[in-house]
């Protein structure tokens, strides 16, 4: 056989070996692609995203559009193969595995989590959103959860309203914490609290709970040092002026909050905030109306180009990454507050864009 024939077969018997391999090898990384991309002003499977009932609400127009990113399942497993056409394609970014799925989380542990993150941007897009509007929404000391067997146990309960512990009333979770701290583990602590059946019930009547109950729980040493514990987690819970209602099934994370936080505003304002304008955007939001960074800002660019928006507004923590490759005919408008973008609009409105505030490359 001719020594040319013989190189080409070993060649190609190598490159099959090598592609079985490719195949065969499961490598530590996962995928992200653009995913969908739903109007805050419009509806998802046939009923608005944003309700309102009990206040005025004002038409809108356009497109104020949150954007998502598909990541690969934590049970499925990349090859060598997948991660290297994924690392030279366009449309997908390959990310280390732990990315996605950290501390070996399982996909139902995840997607849980990711749905607890979805529920409290809600909850902080509506104060932000009646913040920037100057409606004000009153914030409460509640029990977030009960830990099984502990002291409180069968004594408080989600949701109950905590007003005072040791007769010092609480203004803000920390302060549930530092009074029970001030005890001995074996001590008794007094919560003054208005257990959560009543103040629902007081809430959904338009009033504020009038009765209120002290009960006696005796503290233990904190599992993780000397202190005194009743083995609660105190939270926060807002009572609204109004019922805002966010429908919107099989999403998780937190990074709407900007977007619904806008939609709520422009459906509570006469003027729109478009203008009739595709935006569409993404940021986490908190209380205050601060704009927080996100990941996959390069995938949902892609969902938001190939959606049809024409600008984008950007957390200023994610603009150098978003600037370094922004898809053709997409502007980027940086802000890192509800008012930055609500300013930002107003001058697209006028179209003012020159002054828009820019995303520049690192």
């Amino acid at each position: 056989m001719p020594r040319r024939t013989v190189t080409m077969l070993a060649s190609t018997l190598v490159l099959i070996t090598l592609l079985c391999v490719g195949v065969l090898l499961p490598v530590p990384y996962a995928r992200m692609g653009p995913g969908p991309t739903f109007n805050t002003l419009g509806e998802a499977r046939g009923e608005p995203v944003l309700q309102v009932s009990g206040h005025r609400t004002y038409p809108t127009s356009g497109h104020l559009n949150m954007t998502t990113v598909r990541v690969t399942g934590a049970d499925y497993r990349m090859n060598a193969v997948e991660a290297v056409y994924g690392w030279l394609t366009h449309d997908s970014v390959v990310v280390p595995r732990e990315t996605i799925y950290p501390d070996g989380k399982t996909e139902e542990e995840s997607t849980q989590e990711n749905a607890e993150e979805f529920s409290q941007s809600q909850e902080a897009a509506k104060v932000a959103a009646l913040g920037e509007l100057g409606i004000p929404v009153t914030t409460r000391v509640v029990v977030a959860s009960v830990v099984k067997d502990s002291p409180a146990e069968g004594t408080l309960h989600a949701g109950d309203v905590i007003k005072a512990v040791d007769g010092v009333p609480v203004v803000e979770p920390g302060d549930v914490a530092e009074r029970v701290t001030k005890r001995e583990p074996g001590e008794k602590v007094a919560f003054t609290i208005v257990p959560a059946e009543e103040a629902a019930a007081a809430e959904k009547a338009g009033k504020e709970p009038t009765t209120t109950r002290t009960v006696d729980i005796t503290t233990v040493k904190s599992p993780e040092g000397d202190r005194a514990v009743v083995g609660i987690q105190a939270g926060t819970d807002h009572v609204f002026p109004f019922t805002i209602d966010i429908k919107l099934d099989d999403v998780g994370g937190p990074s709407a909050g900007l977007m619904f936080a806008l939609g709520i505003v422009d459906k509570l304002t006469p003027e729109s905030l478009t203008d009739g304008k595709f935006i569409a955007g993404t940021g986490t939001i908190d209380e205050k109306g601060e704009v927080g960074p996100i990941g996959g800002i390069e995938m949902k660019l892609v969902g938001a180009r190939d959606a049809g928006a024409r600008y984008f507004l950007t957390p200023a923590d994610n603009c150098e990454a978003a600037a370094a490759d922004t898809p053709a005919g997409l502007t980027l408008i940086k802000v890192d507050t509800i008012d930055d973008a609500t300013k930002a609009l107003a001058k697209l409105r006028g179209g003012d864009t020159a002054s828009l505030p820019a995303c520049a490359k690192g």
